[in-house]
């Protein structure tokens, strides 16, 4: 059984910096790993993505401050720099893979709450 488990959320000054990161147990090729968020009375939407060839994607609203990255085949990170009082939400790690390189069964985290205030 596949579980995503995130960490790092908090509450940070705005300019301020958080790092969040997303590990995945159980048997699972990663095809895509992204980062969405959730804020109150908001769809939820793509932050970032980093597919299995490094090829990386970003919302218009993070990009040149948000940074994804993955350092093993079943762990990711979020670096998010200069945040912003509108960054506020709860953030979701998503897993696109299975238990072979040609699933694309979708798994989720929790989610970490993300609040950037004065």
């Amino acid at each position: 059984q596949v579980q995503v488990v995130e960490s790092g959320g908090g509450l940070v000054q705005p300019g301020g910096s958080l790092r969040l990161s997303c590990a995945a147990s159980g048997t699972v090729f990663i095809d895509v790993m992204g980062w969405y968020r959730q804020a109150p009375g908001k769809e939820r939407e793509l932050v970032a993505s980093i597919s299995r060839d490094g090829t990386t994607n970003y919302a218009d609203s993070v990009k040149g401050r948000f940074t994804i990255s993955r350092d093993s085949l079943k762990k990711g990170y979020l670096q998010m720099n200069e945040l912003k009082p509108e960054d506020t939400a709860v953030y979701y790690c998503n897993i696109r893979g299975g238990p072979n390189i040609f699933s694309r069964t979708d798994y989720w985290g929790q989610g970490t709450q993300v609040t950037v205030s004065s």
